[in-house]
């Protein structure tokens, strides 16, 4: 399976984790999620990452649903998140899904960081614990990890560690740090990719800005391919229309410790997953919430013109 690169780009979905109403994994719809997001249109995944719920899954089952998902991706990059509290965890499941055939790691820093000295050593520490050979992509979260990284700082980082070939970029207002960043490789600097977050509700501009893709979830893949695409091709316009027809349900999609909920649920309702439970303690749609969410997306059906 190939790995991830500086030159890597396209659409990596961050895939949710299926689980039974039990709490159960529920492998069967892991298959069956891998398989929709590939025919949408992606270009690799992201798994257990926070979206996945990754947190609630032990070691055990996070390299069980590695394998899985590694399995059914035939040659497609799978990223894998290995954030934890700890550097030992880390390298753990770390050489764990390496050996596994996983493209490369997703590392988010602590919360505990609050310096550029202290986010330096940070990542310094974590290539040395899982080897300058393994591919990582930088979460750079802050609203999620309340850790701020300026662009100088993520700029350092990079020179001094070749093997982070990658940004997940997720800060919000974020878009001048792509500039930045851009800037910066112009000037010399080495080139990483970047795929952005925080659901696709910034991509258009990302794209103009200068990203490679998305590393994201959103229940409607193939909008982030199309506008991927379309941004690449110069067709802004085009890319902004397509765009804005599944904006309302994004938005819906941002509310902070729901948004899980609201995916969840509208993969289940396009058959990509069995079920949206997730495992406690997680939130759950009520009846006025899943109306408010059926009606969203008759909204996005008709301004598309085609079921979805």
């Amino acid at each position: 399976m190939s790995r991830i690169t500086a030159d890597t780009s396209g659409v990596f979905v961050i895939a949710c984790t299926p689980f039974h109403e039990d709490g159960a994994i529920d492998t069967a719809s892991i298959d069956r999620m891998v398989d929709f997001y590939y025919e949408k249109g992606a270009d690799g995944l992201t798994i257990l990452g926070m979206m996945g719920e990754a947190p609630k899954l032990t070691q055990a089952e996070s390299i069980e649903v590695t394998r899985q998902t590694l399995a059914r991706s035939s040659d497609k990059p799978v990223v894998v998140g290995v954030s934890a509290p700890g550097l030992a965890a880390i390298s753990e499941l770390t050489k764990a899904v390496m050996d596994l055939g996983a493209a490369g790691v997703m590392v988010a820093p602590p919360s505990s960081l609050r310096t550029d000295d202290q986010i330096i050593t940070y990542y310094r520490n974590v290539v040395e614990a899982i080897g300058a050979d393994v591919p990582v992509v930088l979460q750079d979260f802050p609203l999620a990890t309340g850790v701020q990284i300026s662009s100088k700082t993520l700029g350092a980082i990079f020179e001094a560690h070749p093997s982070i070939v990658m940004l997940k970029h997720e800060d919000w207002p974020g878009l001048q740090k792509i500039t930045d960043l851009r800037a910066a490789e112009a000037n010399g600097r080495r080139r990483v990719s970047i795929l952005c977050g925080n659901a696709g509700v910034f991509l258009p501009e990302e794209m103009q800005r200068g990203a490679d893709g998305a590393m994201t979830g959103f229940a409607y893949p193939e909008m982030m391919v199309d506008v991927c695409r379309l941004s690449r091709q110069g067709k802004h316009e085009e890319a902004h229309d397509l765009f804005d027809a599944y904006l309302p349900l994004m938005r819906y999609e941002q509310q902070p410790g729901l948004g899980l909920a609201v995916r969840k649920y509208v993969l289940a309702r396009r058959g990509a997953i069995a079920s949206a439970a997730q495992r406690r303690p997680g939130a759950a749609l009520n009846a006025a919430a899943v109306a408010e969410v059926e009606r969203l997306i008759a909204r996005q059906e008709r301004k598309l013109g085609v079921s979805k």
